[in-house]
């Protein structure tokens, strides 16, 4: 017995967002102390790294900010 047409998965419509995406690199403590345009998120980033047994994973760079959709 075949199975009834018209039951199968209806595919969803994607919702297109008119909000603007962003993205930004990530950088370490030593891109931060180089930068020539210092923000304060940097500042402090650095002034962590700065003390002893300090683990950093890095800090999202305001200057390297990319639209991705648009």
């Amino acid at each position: 017995m075949a199975p009834p047409k018209g039951k199968g998965k209806v595919a969803k419509k994607k919702v297109v967002s008119s909000r603007e995406q962003y993205t930004m690199k990530i950088v370490e403590s030593s891109t931060c102390a180089v930068c020539k345009t210092q923000c304060t998120r940097g500042l402090r980033y650095l002034a962590l790294m700065a003390q002893p047994g300090a683990v950093g994973r890095g800090v999202p760079c305001i200057l390297t900010r990319r639209k991705i959709n648009g």
